[in-house]
């Protein structure tokens, strides 16, 4: 039997371009009229979760909104043969949390084409760790791997490195065997991405160039970016000779100017990683990775469990930069 009401994040529009967020009993009649209803354990935030319940157009239209880009949980009920009640299950991207009531809410209905089954060897809170920051720093690091790159080819850095994807990423690289160059604007944390993997840690400074030149002595043979903008431009400039730059950010901004000399004479490949339109089959190789192959314990202190209601003071951190590693919601707090 369906439950008649749910505890969820609402942000509201007061008036216009006034956004207001508060914890609220939505009725289950709220959510689409999709195949699988599941009851969420967990969640994770995301910055676009942070952009979704400030009020940004681009990413939700409408308002009220329950945010949530990421959920995992158990299904309730299914009208798809795919999926039965007590199924556990992650549901990541899609149009979760952005046009469609997200994972800040104890229930969520969706279409059971957006939902992977849960593998063997990860728990619930786990695939949440990673929700779709690991998603995305394991879907950057196999796009990395299939255009030819290998630990031996030197070393990848990775920018945004106390963030989700950021630190994610280091361990996963690290774990593989590479030597992993973090940047970052917070260089008090140098222990702790040292501690995640990282062989050498630089200021976001060195990943700012303002010469205006078109080439930089090769650095890194490879990169992950979450910041975009000069960054990425700097990256690009600095990388060496047929490195590869997986692209998955724009926290600085979504410019990019840049010459074609990168790509014409040092044969750089930019790789572009959008992880919420990710293809089903690739979905379920990914998380079977992170689950088995690939699977990392990040340190206690990247991760943050916290209650709905606490919910909106790191919406608010991360909005100002101020988030380090993975914030988690836990339904049940």
């Amino acid at each position: 039997m369906e439950p008649s009401s749910f505890k969820a994040l609402r942000v509201n529009e007061i008036s216009p371009g006034i956004f207001v967020k508060s914890i609220v009993s939505s009725p289950i009649s709220i959510l689409p009229e999709d195949e699988i209803l599941i009851k969420v354990s967990y969640s994770s935030l995301n910055y676009k979760d942070a952009l979704s319940a400030s009020g940004n157009k681009g990413i939700t239209r409408k308002y009220p909104h329950t945010p949530g880009i990421d959920a995992a949980g158990i299904v309730e009920h299914s009208r798809s043969p795919a999926f039965a009640p007590g199924d556990e299950v992650i549901v990541t991207g899609y149009d979760l949390g952005m046009n469609t009531p997200g994972g800040f809410g104890g229930y969520i209905r969706v279409p059971a084409k957006w939902v992977v089954p849960k593998p063997a060897n990860l728990t619930l809170r786990e695939s949440m760790i990673y929700g779709t920051a690991g998603f995305t720093a394991a879907l950057a690091l196999r796009r990395l791997e299939r255009n030819g790159q290998l630990p031996e080819s030197g070393p990848v850095l990775v920018t945004g490195a106390t963030g989700g994807v950021g630190s994610i990423a280091i361990a996963l690289l690290a774990r593989a065997g590479y030597v992993v160059i973090a940047s970052t604007g917070k260089t008090d944390e140098t222990a702790n991405l040292q501690l995640l993997g990282a062989t050498n840690v630089i200021g976001r400074d060195e990943v700012n160039d303002q010469s205006g030149r078109a080439l930089l002595r090769g650095r890194w043979a490879g990169a992950i970016d979450t910041v975009g903008g000069n960054t990425l431009a700097t990256i690009l400039k600095s990388c060496m000779t047929h490195g590869s730059v997986a692209c998955c950010g724009n926290v600085s901004s979504p410019e990019l100017s840049t010459t074609v000399f990168p790509f014409i004479l040092n044969g750089v490949s930019l790789l572009g990683i959008n992880s919420a339109t990710s293809l089903m089959q690739e979905r379920k190789e990914i998380w079977d990775l992170l689950a088995n192959a690939w699977k990392v314990q990040l340190p206690e202190s990247y991760i943050t469990i916290c209650s709905l209601a606490e919910m909106p003071h790191w919406i608010d951190l991360i909005l100002k930069g101020g988030l380090r590693g993975r914030v988690i919601l836990d339904h049940n707090l």
